[in-house]
């Protein structure tokens, strides 16, 4: 991990721009190309990180800038009109001093379920994936078989089969050299970075158990609009229908999920946990939606080494941290805090989800792409059956969990249309679908 980050700091100090490599066809020409951007999903954290990847590209060559945002994409059309309106608002705080470097036009203005696939068949070499994430698996193999550069928001699944065909694109990426990061932004954070490189150089020892949690509250919620169709509601409210969130211990706590398989460089081989749905809204599911909203998951690695992962959306103390414990000493993370036994391990400059564009770009064009979905895969898959083993409160081991036909993506899903939303699982009713 060091001598990548000590290779990407010498690229940014020379601009960003080394030696042509050979990339992916249609991805990226040459070092002094412009690299054009697409966006799809233009929600909250889709435009977030085009905010992100302007900002990236201003640290790497000033006032002189060779990336442009040249396309978007969304399944609602005003979300796709209003992306443009914003990006190109000279008196916006955020995009106001980029507005040069959008180039988006009507014919790159793309709405409907099938917006990315126009997307894609423009002359974009990077494209941003901000869906909700049960797109995201066909929306990542798609860009993946167009040969574009990726970054791809978190996680990458909402279920089995989304995550095998996520392992499925690692090799024929990287047969193609493509770039893929991740929105796992603590791989790029500089606290994290230090920290990890003092663990893994044995500063506490041995490792011996681990601790993890996202406890905190619900970030958001939104009512059904009278006249609303159910598929087109569930969309809207993306975050409390499985299918396409996944749950939070998947679309949230999989940050901290992810810094613990970094910490033991390989994922869990056995989870078992319990939860449920105590406090979510009332009301039928086809309004309330079905998440759960609590969870307490037992993982065990390889070693044996345990991981006691607990994530929530109550109101109580809120508690977003990782701890190591080895056998000589602790290693405790929390907003930006970083020590190893009470003393700090690492501090922060950039903000990470800047820094984490600084390297995508940064790597495309010294024709080394970096690609982490073999990793934000293992750690969405982590996820995943952490939520199943506490949908079923029995003990999964990871092969099986993968190889089941779990599939939560509605079929011939439309928008406008009616569609049916179970109720929450009730735990240790549930049970892993046989192998596909």
């Amino acid at each position: 991990m060091s001598n990548r980050r000590d290779f990407l700091k010498t690229t940014a100090a020379v601009g960003g721009v080394a030696m042509a490599g050979n990339l992916a066809v249609g991805a990226f020409a040459g070092g002094n190309d412009i690299i054009k951007v697409g966006l799809v999903g233009c929600g909250g954290r889709g435009m977030g990180a085009v905010k992100d990847i302007l900002n990236a590209e201003f640290k790497i060559s000033g006032e002189s800038p060779k990336l442009e945002i040249v396309a978007v994409a969304d399944a609602f059309k005003e979300k796709s009109e209003n992306a443009v309106k914003t990006f190109t608002n000279e008196k916006s705080k955020d995009y106001g001093k980029f507005v040069k470097q959008v180039k988006i036009t009507p014919e790159t203005t793309f709405s409907g379920l099938d917006a990315y696939e126009k997307l894609l068949k423009t002359d974009v070499n990077l494209v941003i994936l901000a869906t909700p994430p049960g797109f995201r698996p066909g929306h990542l193999e798609a860009a993946v078989k167009a040969g574009k550069n990726i970054f791809c928001e978190k996680p990458v699944a909402v279920d089995a089969t989304g995550a095998r065909k996520c392992y499925s694109l690692v090799d024929e990426s990287k047969k193609k050299n493509i770039a893929i990061v991740a929105g796992t932004q603590r791989r790029h954070q500089k606290g994290y970075l230090e920290t990890m490189k003092q663990i893994h150089g044995g500063e506490i020892g041995e490792i011996r158990a681990l601790r993890c949690s996202w406890n905190g509250r619900e970030p958001w919620f939104r009512q059904r609009p009278e006249g609303m169709a159910d598929s087109t509601y569930q969309l809207h409210n993306w975050y409390h229908f499985l299918w396409a969130c996944g749950d939070h211990i998947v679309e949230q706590h999989v940050h901290n999920l992810d810094v613990m398989n970094w910490v033991m460089n390989d994922h869990p081989v056995k989870a078992i946990g319990f939860g449920g749905r105590a406090t979510r809204h009332p009301g039928a599911p086809k309004d309330a939606g079905q998440i759960w909203d609590h969870y307490a998951v037992e993982y065990e690695y390889k070693n044996g080494v345990k991981l006691s992962s607990y994530c929530r959306h109550i109101p109580g103390d809120d508690d977003v941290s990782e701890t190591v414990y080895g056998s000589k000493g602790v290693c405790y993370t929390r907003d930006g805090v970083y020590q190893i036994n009470k003393k700090p391990s690492g501090s922060d400059d950039i903000s990470a989800y800047v820094q984490e564009h600084i390297d995508l770009l940064n790597s495309i064009r010294a024709g080394r792409p970096l690609n982490e979905l073999k990793n934000v895969t293992d750690s969405t898959f982590t996820a995943i059956f952490g939520r199943n083993a506490s949908f079923a409160c029995r003990t999964l081991n990871w092969e099986d969990a993968l190889a089941s036909a779990e599939d939560l993506m509605p079929k011939d899903f439309a928008l406008g249309k009616p569609l049916d939303a179970s109720r929450a699982p009730v735990p240790g009713t549930w049970k892993l679908p046989p192998r596909a």
